[in-house]
């Protein structure tokens, strides 16, 4: 038998699809939306300072502290508990131990390497990143060695393996140069393997940019009132796209476990395009002046912090990320558990 046509079925096509029926509800809202962020997209990034029992605020990022170790601990342990899989380790070197040289990033009683093994004692599986750059530890506030007014790209690569290989014996999980030196991953990745550290993983700053968003983490880490000139020189030109793209290839080439783009925001294109090209495990950095701006914003009135927190990580869910290192890391955590 055969069935008669409905030719008014035919007009429909032309109809004007109405988009808004999917977001109608909550619950439809839910059954369509695209992207997600869970606790597991999050990583925490903690600056450590010396003394006990003591906290500091950094005026120019509210609500986040500097920590003595043992109340970095603790905040370890609430990290833990809420789920987030890893924490970024930056130390305040006391500036009495700067030097040149960057010397006290070799030594393996330093502030993060105390750090280190302080936690991973206490929550052993929570996962340590720690950044391999001597801008912390240097009296000029480079992340290289600098002669005559320039930042020297071998030499540096030669101490930032050393400062490597101190950090992994101290425990770390994950070492994540952020110095922007031409072929330290390699040399990082060689230096690791014949130390025996094969399962240390690299989180390379592949696509790191010369921003203006990093003024208060330098304030964090004690390098604003040391930093002599610009990172011009090493760090990449915000005009450049394909550049960073490059920069990737060559680091997953030296053995880059996972990548980083930094700053986030800014720099969602290069985000998805690194993600695009490439497919593998990408980072961002929600740095310390999209932190502040969002903060500040929400003091005066302006905006919702929380919402405007959550709308932003999604972002980078969005964008392609795999993961987020955000100051906000434990206030989205929380806010997440309790939206279930």
């Amino acid at each position: 038998m055969r069935w008669p046509v409905d030719h008014r079925l035919e007009t429909r096509l032309d109809l004007p699809r109405r988009m808004r029926r999917s977001r109608k509800a909550e619950w439809a809202r839910r059954l369509v939306r695209e992207n997600s962020l869970s606790t597991a997209d999050l990583i925490w990034p903690i600056f450590i300072c010396e003394g006990e029992g003591h906290s500091e605020p950094i005026p120019t990022m509210p609500g986040v502290m500097r920590h003595s170790i043992d109340h970095a601990v603790n905040e370890a342990k609430e990290a833990a508990t809420l789920g987030i899989p890893a924490l970024a380790l930056f130390p305040n070197t006391p500036i009495t131990l700067r030097d040149e040289m960057g010397s006290e990033a070799l030594n393996p009683e330093n502030l993060i390497c105390r750090a280190i093994r302080a936690i991973k004692e206490a929550v052993p599986d929570i996962g340590i990143i720690t950044d391999v750059a001597l801008d912390p530890y240097t009296s000029h506030g480079h992340d290289g060695l600098v002669a005559n007014g320039q930042v020297l790209n071998d030499e540096s690569v030669a101490v930032l393996v050393k400062q490597a290989l101190v950090q992994a014996q101290a425990g770390a999980d994950v070492i994540a140069p952020s110095d922007m030196m031409d072929g330290r991953v390699g040399a990082i990745r060689e230096a690791l393997d014949a130390a025996g550290f094969h399962d240390v993983s690299i989180m390379a700053y592949a696509a790191k940019y010369a921003s203006a968003f990093y003024g208060p983490f330098r304030d964090a880490v004690g390098a604003s009132s040391t930093l002599k000139g610009d990172k011009k020189t090493y760090q990449m030109d915000p005009a450049n796209a394909a550049e960073a793209l490059r920069e990737v290839e060559l680091d997953l080439a030296e053995g880059a476990d996972y990548v980083m783009v930094k700053p986030g925001l800014p720099y969602l294109d290069i985000v998805t395009r690194v993600k695009d090209q490439f497919g593998v495990p990408t980072f961002a950095y929600q740095v310390s002046g999209e932190y502040a701006m969002i903060m500040a914003a929400a003091e005066r009135g302006m905006l919702d912090a929380d919402k405007a927190m959550l709308e932003t990580l999604l972002a980078f869910k969005r964008a392609g990320c795999d993961g987020i290192l955000t100051y906000f890391a434990p206030r989205a955590a929380r806010l997440l558990k309790a939206m279930g």
